[in-house]
């Protein structure tokens, strides 16, 4: 009877550690992208200056891992936001500078190339750069969305 206790439950631990891998197990096929072959498109839901570049999966989709490139021009500020999922953002060029709470401040470090960190889904935060473009990483599970604390910030409402 107590083999049988520790059975299920290495049996039921096991289960449930796969289903936190799900997502990742999801992606059926093996893919690869280099820089040259990615295609920048504007979003709607992000304002004017910032392009996008889906490398891996569908952001609509319920439970599929995405994996998009963002681009922020020069001299640019990302107001206070928030997304449904949680985020992990890796800088793949140039400073950026990012901190979290309702209203905009610039404060805090320039992140440069190579720095990550990650928000919680329903987090506020925002973003800036400065003299130079940069672009990042962004990692989260589907699906994708935007809420701008302030109303008035949301491209598609204007």
């Amino acid at each position: 009877m107590k083999r049988l206790r520790i059975n299920m439950f290495l049996a039921g631990s096991v289960a449930a550690l796969c289903s936190l891998h799900l997502p990742a197990i999801a992606q059926e096929n093996m893919s690869k992208v280099t820089p040259d072959a990615l295609t920048w498109k504007d979003n709607p839901a992000f304002p004017k200056g910032i392009k996008v570049a889906v490398l891996v999966g569908d952001p609509t989709k319920v439970g599929e891992v995405n994996v998009l490139r963002l681009k922020f021009p020069a001299n640019f500020q990302m107001p206070p936001h928030t997304h449904p999922y949680s985020e992990v953002v890796t800088v793949i060029s140039g400073p950026i500078g990012t901190s979290h709470g309702e209203k905009f401040e610039k404060k805090g470090e320039m992140m440069k190339a190579g720095s990550l960190w990650v928000y919680p889904a329903k987090h506020a935060h925002y973003a800036w750069t400065e003299g130079e473009e940069a672009i990042l990483q962004v990692q989260f599970t589907g699906p994708g969305g935007i809420d701008y604390i302030n109303p008035a910030d949301d491209p598609r409402k204007n």
